[in-house]
C-alpha cells in the first residue's frame, strides 16, 4: 500500500463513530466488528473521539418470509446514529462510521449529505445493495440501503432524514459481482454505474477508482464513500456475513484506499463495514480491515 505521509498535510479531524449492529443481516457478529477493530488502535493523538453505538439485538428477525426483518430497530438505530453524524459533522469533523452491517450506511450517508447539500457517493461492495422491499429475496434490510440513499426506495428507512438524497448519476459501485436478477434491474432503471470485479481485473483498480471517482463528483461539491470489507475475495478475508466468490484480491483492496486518500480533500464522509469476527479465520480479515483503518486515519 503506497500511502501519502501525513505529516505533510495539516491533520484533518475524525471523529471515529462505532457502530456496533447486524440488525440488517440474518446472520450474527458483524455488530461485534467495530469495537475490535479499534483496539489497540495505531493513530495520531489528535484522533481522539471515538463514540459507540449499539443497537438492540434482543429477539433479533431472522424469518425466512418475513421481507422486513428488524425494520423498526434499525430505524431507531438509525435515527440515532444520524443524529451523532450530523453533530459530528457541526463540530468540525469528518465522521468514519464502522459497522456493523451496511443497513447503518442509510443514517451515516444521508446525514452527510444533509449538512453537504450535493455529494456522489461510492459504493465499494460484492453487491449491489439497490434491492427494494419489492424485489428483496432474503428480506435482510442490509441489501436495500443504497437505493435507500438514492431515494429509489426511501419508503419505511429514511423518515428522520431531512435534505437532498444522492443522485444516482453520482452514484457508483466498485467490486459488485452477487446482484440479484430483480436488482440488476433496478440499478439499471435508476442509471447507476457499476464496475465489476472483471472489470477491475482488466481495467486496474486504479483506472476504475478515477473514474468512479469523477463519476461522483461531476456537479457535486464532494463525495461519501462506503467501503464493504466483503469486496475482497472470502478466501483472502473470510470474516464476513455473506461472502461472495471471485472477489478482489489484496493489492486492488489496498489500492482503492491509495486512490481515496489521493483524493481526500473531496471526501466529506466515510464507512469501513461489514467485518465479522464470528466467521474470520485466524484473524485475516481483522489484520486487512485495521490496516485499512489505520491507513484512512493516518493519511486523510
Amino acid at each position: 500500500m503506497n500511502v501519502i505521509n501525513r505529516k505533510e498535510d495539516k491533520m484533518r479531524n475524525i471523529n471515529i463513530i462505532n457502530a456496533n449492529t447486524d440488525l440488517g443481516v440474518a446472520v450474527d457478529g458483524a455488530c461485534l466488528g467495530p469495537d475490535l477493530l479499534t483496539e489497540h488502535l495505531k493513530c495520531p493523538k489528535e484522533i481522539r473521539a471515538i463514540y459507540k453505538i449499539y443497537a438492540h439485538e434482543d429477539n433479533k428477525e431472522k424469518e425466512a418470509d418475513n421481507k422486513k426483518k428488524n425494520l423498526k430497530n434499525i430505524n431507531i438505530f438509525n435515527e440515532q446514529l444520524y443524529n451523532i453524524v450530523l453533530d459530528t459533522i457541526d463540530k468540525g469533523y469528518m465522521p468514519l462510521t464502522l459497522g456493523g452491517d451496511h443497513s447503518l450506511v442509510i443514517a451515516s450517508a444521508l446525514a452527510s449529505i444533509n449538512r453537504n447539500k450535493n455529494l456522489g457517493i461510492i459504493w465499494i461492495d460484492a453487491h449491489g445493495d439497490y434491492n427494494t422491499f419489492d424485489t428483496t429475496i432474503t428480506g435482510n434490510i442490509h441489501g436495500i440501503p443504497l437505493a435507500a440513499i438514492d431515494g429509489y426506495e426511501q419508503r419505511f428507512l429514511t423518515d428522520f432524514h431531512e435534505g437532498n438524497y444522492y443522485n444516482p448519476e453520482n452514484t457508483v459501485i466498485v467490486g459488485g459481482r452477487d446482484i440479484d436478477p430483480l436488482e440488476l434491474e433496478n440499478l439499471k432503471d435508476a442509471g447507476v454505474k457499476v464496475f465489476t470485479t472483471e472489470d477491475i481485473h482488466k481495467m486496474g483498480m486504479k483506472a476504475v477508482m478515477e473514474e468512479a471517482i469523477a463519476i461522483a463528483l461531476k456537479g457535486t461539491k464532494g463525495m461519501h464513500i462506503s467501503y464493504d470489507i466483503d469486496v475482497i475475495d472470502p478466501k483472502i478475508a473470510p470474516g464476513v456475513s455473506v461472502p461472495a466468490v471471485n472477489g478482489i484480491n489484496l493489492d486492488e483492496a489496498y489500492e482503492a484506499v491509495d486512490c481515496i486518500i489521493k483524493h481526500k480533500k473531496e471526501l466529506k464522509s466515510l464507512d469501513l463495514v461489514e467485518y465479522n469476527p464470528t466467521t474470520d479465520i485466524k484473524n485475516k480479515t481483522k489484520i486487512i480491515a485495521k490496516t485499512i483503518l489505520e491507513s484512512f486515519i493516518n493519511n486523510l
